[in-house]
């Protein structure tokens, strides 16, 4: 594992498959996005399993069971057990576990995802607040409305605990992107005056929820979101690729702070396979990467040079960050990306 806060994109002399024992996959936006496979990811993860990488997914959305997602991912051609599969409703529901007695009921504002995780814990799903439960659980679910909402908030608001399997404001769909469970959460919390305790990425109950399913030793976190997936990484204090076949723009990994900063970058999956050009400190603010040369000059970016797209952000990425530790602003980014060369 190399230092988790940086100012410089990390090199790999070695494809990650072979610097790493276990891939922590995000889902939407990094395997798929709704019924789809994202681009190279199905020949990527079967290249990556033969190299003999473990692949385990890890996802914030809570609104399907592990079971339903490795049958999703085996018919993308993605073979996978329902034991390679961590959500945040597991997670969400070994917190509410530690909160009630055994066998306790618990209130559901979500999908089969948090029914089936509460049931794995011994505790006994309900919807209404009528049943006497004594927590509440919320997470996404494309079924969820004004009812279940108005039903968590009678039920937050007499007191009784309340844990969100996440807060991502938004979520990638075959459609384009999508409210989140946040905004959900939001609702209720705006009708409350209340804040739940949250499990997902990136706080630590869904690493650790993650480390006890999978036994990993040398992992790497692969996702797509920085408040989520990269965050998550830098909290558990483990390496991270960050693929930009999602949520994440190169405007905001050039502006990211230390947090949310991955260890590697790539365009997608294939990065996995892939060893990690060193970043070169060139002197004067400036470093190199494949061809590109990037600086500050004044309180702008600069990129000069010719070659890949990811190697010219590994560039930009050390001079921005860099800049940004020593001045405390991140410097203007447009005219610099505007010089990128498009995505292969």
């Amino acid at each position: 594992m190399t230092e988790n806060a940086r100012s410089v994109p990390q090199g790999s002399a070695v494809a990650l498959t072979e610097a790493y024992d276990t891939a922590l996959l995000d889902l939407d936006g990094v395997v798929y996005a709704g019924p789809h496979a994202i681009p190279f990811a199905v020949e990527s993860l079967d290249r990556a399993r033969a190299a003999g990488m473990r692949l385990a997914y890890v996802t914030n959305n809570a609104s399907r069971p592990p079971r339903v997602v490795a049958e999703h991912l085996t018919e993308l051609g993605v073979p996978a057990a329902p034991g390679d599969v961590i959500n945040s409703a597991q997670a969400a529901a070994r917190l509410v576990s530690e909160k009630v007695p055994a066998g306790a009921r618990v209130l559901v504002v979500g999908g089969a995802g948090l029914v089936e995780a509460l049931q794995e814990r011994g505790l006994v799903p309900v919807r209404s607040l009528d049943e006497e439960p004594a927590a509440v659980v919320q997470g996404y679910d494309p079924s969820v409305g004004w009812a279940d909402l108005a039903e968590a908030s009678y039920a937050v608001g007499r007191g009784l605990p309340w844990v969100a399997s996440n807060t991502d404001l938004s979520i990638p769909t075959a459609r384009g992107i999508a409210p989140g469970n946040g905004t959900l959460v939001a609702a209720v919390a705006a009708a409350t005056g209340v804040t739940p305790e949250v499990a997902g990425k990136p706080l630590p109950p869904m690493h650790r929820e993650t480390v006890l399913r999978t036994g990993a030793k040398r992992p790497l976190v692969v996702g797509d979101r920085l408040d989520t997936d990269i965050e998550g990484a830098f909290n558990g204090g483990v390496d991270s690729l960050l693929v930009f076949t999602g949520i994440a723009t190169p405007e905001e990994v050039l502006a990211a702070p230390l947090r949310h900063r991955p260890t590697y970058l790539a365009q997608d999956l294939r990065g996995l396979l892939e060893a990690q050009p060193q970043v070169a400190e060139l002197g004067g603010g400036r470093f190199g990467c494949g061809g590109w040369e990037a600086g500050v000059d004044g309180t702008a970016l600069t990129l000069d040079g010719a070659g890949g797209r990811i190697d010219a952000l590994r560039a930009l990425c050390a001079a921005a960050w860099t800049h940004a530790d020593a001045s405390g602003a991140a410097p203007e980014s447009a005219k610099a990306l505007a010089g990128l060369p498009a995505a292969d």
